[in-house]
């Protein structure tokens, strides 16, 4: 009878929530920052707070999709997407992230805001898409840590959108999932791209490094 199988979709309202450090209403500053594989955004968001000053709002959104980390009902965790539907995944996150940054820019009423992007470990496909497949947003700084460019997205094709922003890959040099050869991998197809970009390396793994967020907010 699978002859009969057929899949179907439907649009449902759904509610995601989302965490900020900051005075929303007197920002110039806003910074974006999408967590990793099994993160929860109220914990993410909290290795920024050392940047937090007058006029900088931190926005952490978290991913549409939690589920318990050791499969027994403990920890809870985070995730942007699976390969399982993964069209209409990215679809709903592009669009989830559209809408929190349209609320933003409307609390804040600020038309020369500085939009900085930080996406770690998994979050660097989700804003990588989000940037590349999302409504047009003045982005100044796009952060790219412990992960790589989603081999899915036409870069050429975004070369208007990201050959206009400031480019940072961001790793450890100890990073298990992002070592010296997936490193290589990605400069190399960023330089066939003709994308210019920055390469910060720090000491450590898989994990963000206060002192590099404090560098970055700066330059």
């Amino acid at each position: 009878m699978s002859e009969n199988l057929q899949e179907h979709n439907i649009n449902v309202t759904k509610t995601a929530r989302y965490y900020t450090l900051g005075d929303i209403s007197n920002t110039e500053e806003v910074w974006v920052v999408c967590h990793g594989q099994g993160q929860l955004a109220s914990y993410f968001i909290k290795s920024f707070q050392n940047i937090v000053k007058e006029k900088r709002l931190i926005v952490a959104p978290e991913g549409l999709s939690r589920f318990y980390l050791d499969n027994m009902g403990g920890r809870v965790g985070a995730c942007w997407m699976t390969r399982e539907d993964r069209l209409n995944e990215i679809d709903n996150y592009v669009n989830y992230l559209d809408l929190i940054y349209e609320q933003i820019i409307a609390s804040v009423n600020n038309p020369n805001i500085k939009l900085q992007v930080l996406g770690f470990s998994q979050g660097v496909a989700t804003v990588c898409r989000w940037v590349g497949l999302g409504k047009p947003k003045p982005i100044d700084k796009l952060i790219l840590w412990g992960g790589i460019t989603p081999p899915d997205l036409d870069l050429v094709a975004a070369n208007s959108i990201f050959s206009h922003l400031k480019l940072f890959l961001v790793v450890g040099n100890q990073d298990q999932f992002a070592d010296a050869s997936v490193v290589a991998h990605e400069e190399e197809r960023l330089k066939n791209d003709n994308l210019s970009y920055k390469l910060i390396t720090y000491e450590g793994g898989h994990q963000l490094n206060i002192e590099v967020i404090k560098d970055l907010a700066e330059c």
